[in-house]
Parts: C-alpha cells; sequence; structure tokens
C-alpha cells in the first residue's frame, strides 16, 4: 500500500494499542483470509482512505484489527455497517453506547470498541458483544456446576460453547501475544470441550 503520513501515524497508534509484536507467515496467512485492507475496502466503496484514516486516529471509527507484515491496515469487511445503521459516524458514538443501560459500561465498551481489538467476534455489533460476555460468563458458571459432568450438564454447557463457538473467529498468535496469555476461544471453547467432552 502507498504508505501516506495519517498511515504512518496510524501503524503508530496501533503500536501504541496492542504492542510492537512480529506477525508470522501464519498470522499473515489469517489475517487475510479473515480481513481486508483498508485501501481495498475503501476503493471498492468510493471511499477516501485517508479520510477513513482520520476518523480512527481521532476515535470516531475502529482501528485496524491487525498491521500485516507488508503494512497494510487489516479491517472487518463490514467495517462501516454499524455507522451507516447509525445514520452516519457523527450519530455512531451515542447509538453504540445507547445499548448499555449503564453509561460507564457503554463508554467502555466504546473505548474497546474503537481501539479494533474486537477481533474476537465474526462481526462486531452491540448485541454480539453482550452476547459474548453472556456466554463466557454462563460457561464459566456452568463449569462449575454440581451437575457439569453429567450428561444434562454437558448438553446445558456444550449448547452455551457451540453458541461461543459460532460467533468467534478461530485467532491467531498474534492475539495471544498483543492480549498477554489465552483468547476467550483457548479457555471458553476449547479448554471446555476437552475437559467436558460431549456425551
Amino acid at each position: 500500500m502507498p504508505e501516506t503520513d495519517l498511515g504512518r501515524q496510524l501503524a503508530e497508534r496501533f503500536r501504541e494499542v496492542n504492542g510492537d509484536h512480529p506477525m508470522t507467515d501464519a498470522d499473515n496467512a489469517y489475517v487475510s483470509a479473515q480481513f481486508v485492507a483498508l485501501e481495498e475496502l475503501c476503493t471498492a466503496q468510493g471511499r477516501d482512505a485517508d479520510a477513513v484514516r482520520r476518523l480512527m486516529l481521532a476515535g470516531r471509527l475502529p482501528l485496524p484489527g491487525y498491521l500485516r507484515s507488508d503494512g497494510a491496515e487489516m479491517v472487518p469487511a463490514d467495517l462501516f455497517a454499524l455507522a451507516d445503521t447509525a445514520g452516519g459516524v457523527e450519530l455512531l458514538e451515542a447509538w453504540f453506547t445507547a445499548h448499555w443501560a449503564d453509561p460507564d459500561t457503554g463508554r467502555a465498551e466504546w473505548n474497546a470498541y474503537v481501539s479494533g481489538q474486537y477481533v474476537c467476534l465474526r462481526s462486531v455489533t452491540p448485541a454480539a458483544i453482550q452476547r459474548k460476555d453472556h456466554l463466557t460468563r454462563a460457561i464459566t458458571a456452568a463449569a462449575n456446576e454440581a451437575d457439569a459432568g453429567s450428561a444434562r450438564g454437558s448438553g446445558r454447557l456444550h449448547a452455551l460453547i457451540d453458541e461461543l463457538d459460532a460467533l468467534e473467529p478461530a485467532f491467531t498468535g498474534y492475539d495471544r501475544l498483543r492480549f498477554g496469555g489465552p483468547t476467550s476461544r483457548d479457555t471458553c471453547i476449547d479448554a471446555m470441550r476437552a475437559r467436558f467432552p460431549r456425551p
């Protein structure tokens, strides 16, 4: 991609948020399969990429989810969907935060959203964020129930795990570096399936 001053600023902001970790060939392949380069998305939709970078730097649209090794800013294909639903970028923050009854929670979720780190969902919407939070809490609680190992308990637990599995992508090694440990897929899907095999 052509390097611009805004591109450099965005890369710096990305590293401030995520740390400076190497992307392996496997990371690059995963990201290329799951995300799209910002330049490509903007070209396809007739948008100005530098204008979008300005919105990202201003905290009005999410930062890229990843920086590929070649410097491409990788974003979800539906990057602009929430802003379009809200009626425009200028209305997005109020629309987004209104999905939480507690203003402080809404503000915290907005900050997490614009950080670009919601790579834990196939599609980032307030409803999906809330559902993921509910499911991870419910899975953790269900694993500690007295009947967790029984057929009935396992049935309940695996229904929750399967729903979370449908919401979350696979993640990649880079994610475990930037988040400083295992992902929710590691702890709430893979580990739980290993600990409580299906009856």
